[in-house]
């Protein structure tokens, strides 16, 4: 999942400011959709998304990262009020551990996966398999 630090809104994009991937989580793409239990669709990317802007709109948000990925982006954890939006996009069902590359979000995946929150009370095809049949 991408952040965009310090960037300016311009009509329905945000423009300049720090490109952040957030470490040890994945989450749906903004054009992912999930199933519900009756067969519905559901934008779950676009909740995913939407559910992380309401947890750091308006706050101070603090980055730490060393490493760029290969389009550019910090990988980083971030922090908004002392909060970790990875942890929270993890435990309430928006986002999935990504434990190729860390095991961190690993426990509070498993906690909401048992609970059924969010993507989890769905059908879904996790986004890093999503996007490779997208390719």
């Amino acid at each position: 999942m991408t952040l965009i630090v310090n960037g300016k809104r311009q009509r329905t994009r945000c423009v300049g400011g720090t490109r952040v991937r957030l470490f040890g989580i994945d989450a749906p793409e903004l054009k992912q959709r999930c199933k519900h239990a009756n067969d519905r669709d559901f934008l779950c990317g676009r909740a995913a998304a939407s559910f992380l802007l309401e947890h750091v709109r308006g706050g101070t948000v603090e980055c730490k990262g060393n490493f760029e990925d290969r389009y550019g982006r910090l990988i980083a954890i971030c922090f908004v009020g002392g909060k970790d939006p990875n942890a929270l996009m993890v435990g309430e069902g928006w986002a999935l551990a990504y434990r190729d590359y860390s095991e961190k979000y690993v426990p509070q995946e498993n906690a909401t996966r048992k609970a059924r929150k969010g993507i989890w009370a769905m059908q879904f095809v996790p986004p890093w398999e999503w996007r490779k049949s997208k390719r």
